[in-house]
């Protein structure tokens, strides 16, 4: 009987050591599984915020390219724009003329165009020389303005000190200095 109870006592010893290596076995899985589970998560969103990164600069390149055309195709018009604005300097004036109108009209049609891309009209004269939407083409002395105040637009600019398509083209004022020859 000694030899049953032995076996027994062998088997019963051989499953204690089983049982207590399945466990550890199950753990490691367990944490080899995390390990992978948690990786993987990382690399999920790190995933989604590479999309999302993508997306953003998608749309501010879009954004960008989008401005860059409108300012393009502006710019290619300023020229019509400009020849208008001499067919109306050279019309007879005081004549009603009918086409003379229809030219001044659609001369304020494309400058209301313009502004309405983001290019507002800059021809405002007597106010502060601003290097951002100004060009001076001349200065001029005299005492009836303060010093840096335009005198005379010679070529309207668009846009804003921001977003200047075009700067205008001024007379600027200085101080009267005697001693100038």
């Amino acid at each position: 009987m000694s030899d049953p109870a032995g076996l027994a006592g062998q088997a019963h010893d051989g499953s204690d050591v089983a049982d207590a290596t399945a466990p550890d076995g199950r753990e490691a899985e367990a944490v080899a599984q995390a390990d992978a589970l948690a990786k993987m998560e990382d690399q999920w969103r790190r995933a989604l915020a590479d999309a999302d990164n993508v997306r953003k600069r998608a749309a501010r390149d879009g954004a960008l390219l989008r401005a860059q055309e409108r300012a393009a195709v502006s710019l290619a018009w300023l020229p019509v724009l400009d020849n208008l604005e001499l067919a109306l300097e050279h019309a007879p004036a005081g004549a009603e003329d009918p086409f003379v109108e229809g030219i001044d009209s659609i001369r304020k049609q494309a400058v209301e165009t313009l502004a309405r891309l983001g290019y507002p009209r800059i021809d405002a004269a007597n106010v502060p020389f601003d290097p951002r939407v100004h060009e001076v083409v001349s200065v001029v002395e005299t005492d009836d303005v303060p010093p840096g105040t335009l005198v005379r637009v010679l070529r309207p600019g668009y846009g804003s000190p921001d977003n200047t398509l075009r700067p205008a083209a001024v007379v600027v004022s200085r101080a009267v200095t005697p001693d100038r020859g």
